[in-house]
């Protein structure tokens, strides 16, 4: 057995990574080209398009990689099948169960690569990405992408909420341009603080730089009349201390496209906007998809299993890898479909995510159950 594991996965493997490098090969010079036109127009070379283009493969590689584990697969089955190497190796005792159990163990390994590449090396990329071409374009707000978040607390047994602009984030963690606007338990408007540069620790503590406060107090006449006597002040303070529920992860999540965030940061921002009362559906999908995405890869693999059961007559291997790469592209369209589709309809966000790769799992079991018990 050991014999034949080596057969299939330096097969497998072999095939996969030709695909893989066929498809980088592709989607490179396609960003090479939008990247010089961009840099074309400031001024710059073609070696930095091509750096921030290879900045763009291991997202790249992210998506694709599920599609090329299938295509090679593919190849390397239908070559075997082709050439009667398989129908060999299932006289031999590789039966149907034994070929699935080879497989799956591949696909672990596949699964286990794609999760490292979308979580902690497309975003690191991406990131510095932005950074260059900001750099490049001597643009310092190119790279750098601000948001709104909320955060509510309990101060002296009552209600504040409170609305914060993060105008940008610099390159070293650091929040620029800073507004936090600070509303009582029937929407009014009690303060707005200004900060240049913010520094978050661990535990939550804004460290606020050259701060700016207007206050707003209502006067003893408020609860006389329909509009109260406001009292207007204004502070300015060198450094001011602000606990907040919004902590370093939640901030840099928010910051991030939800593309290019990884598990971790979707699941603390969704749990975050769900804590805060504020609509999560679109991150939760987001999540649950990045999540499931590597299981793609056992997806892949149980649809490539059928063609090894199929004989040299059947087609040939052009033809079988013509069919391969339908069947990616169907699963990519129906994946991003029933994301938007659960959007939408407001669907379960789980039930979202997995229903394109049960719907394939099932699809490939039956037709290799098919294929095992009539040919």
């Amino acid at each position: 057995m050991r014999t034949v594991r080596r057969l299939l996965y330096k097969d497998i493997v072999g095939s996969v990574l030709l695909v893989v490098m066929a498809f980088m090969s592709l989607v490179f010079f396609n960003d090479f080209v939008e990247e010089m036109d961009r840099m074309s127009r400031i001024g710059a070379g073609a070696g930095k398009a091509a750096l921030l283009a290879a900045m763009e493969l291991p997202g790249n590689f992210y998506t694709l990689f599920p599609i090329a584990v299938l295509i090679g697969t593919i190849i390397a089955l239908a070559r075997l099948a082709q050439n009667s190497e398989f129908t060999i190796l299932r006289t031999g005792g590789l039966g149907p169960a034994r070929a699935l159990g080879l497989l799956a163990r591949l696909a672990a390994v596949f699964a286990v690569l794609t999760f490292a590449v979308g979580d902690y090396v497309a975003p690191q990329f991406e990131r510095q990405g932005d950074d260059l071409r900001a750099r490049f374009s001597h643009d310092a707000n190119t790279a750098k992408r601000g948001a709104w978040l909320k955060d509510h607390q309990k101060i002296d047994g009552r209600d504040r909420s409170y609305s914060v602009k993060v105008g940008r984030v610099g390159t070293g963690g650091e929040l620029e341009d800073v507004r936090i606007f600070e509303f009582d338990d029937q929407g009014r408007l009690m303060s707005r603080t200004e900060a240049e540069n913010v520094d978050v620790d661990a535990q939550g503590v804004w460290h606020l730089l050259k701060v700016k406060r207007t206050l707003w107090n209502q006067g003893s006449q408020a609860g006389a009349s329909p509009v109260g006597e406001v009292v207007v002040s204004e502070q300015r303070l060198d450094k001011l201390d602000w606990q907040s529920s919004l902590h370093a992860g939640v901030i840099a999540a928010a910051v991030l496209p939800a593309m290019s965030m990884s598990t971790l940061e979707l699941y603390r921002y969704t749990a975050h906007l769900s804590a805060q009362e504020q609509s999560a559906q679109a991150h939760n999908i987001q999540f649950w998809r990045k999540a499931l995405y590597p299981f793609a890869c056992f997806v892949m693999v149980a649809l490539a299993l059928p063609f090894a059961y199929l004989h040299g007559r059947s087609g040939g291997i052009s033809l079988k890898v013509f069919g391969g790469i339908m069947l990616g592209i169907s699963f990519v369209l129906l994946n991003n479909v029933a994301g938007h589709l659960g959007l939408l309809k407001n669907w379960t966000p789980w039930v979202v995510a997995a229903t394109p790769s049960l719907l394939y799992m099932g699809l490939s079991m039956a037709a290799f159950t098919w294929l095992v018990r009539y040919r």
